[in-house]
């Protein structure tokens, strides 16, 4: 989701813009999700690499 359609309820100006502290802190909280947001694709890069690991793990157990 991004901001630059938004409106902001107490100043009725763009949210993008930033005009008034709320405008600011919804910018803020849309653009800057902190580190423990990971994007699917990096979970799916994730997910892939522990799977063909648990295969070549069963493969040199020989199970």
């Amino acid at each position: 989701m991004s901001c630059e359609h938004l409106v902001c309820a107490q100043c009725a100006g763009p949210v993008v813009e930033g005009r008034c502290p709320s405008c600011r802190a919804g910018k803020a909280k849309l653009h800057h999700q902190g580190p423990g947001g990971l994007s699917p694709a990096v979970v799916v890069v994730i997910l892939l690499a522990l799977f063909f690991f648990s295969l070549a793990l069963q493969h040199l157990v020989g199970g």
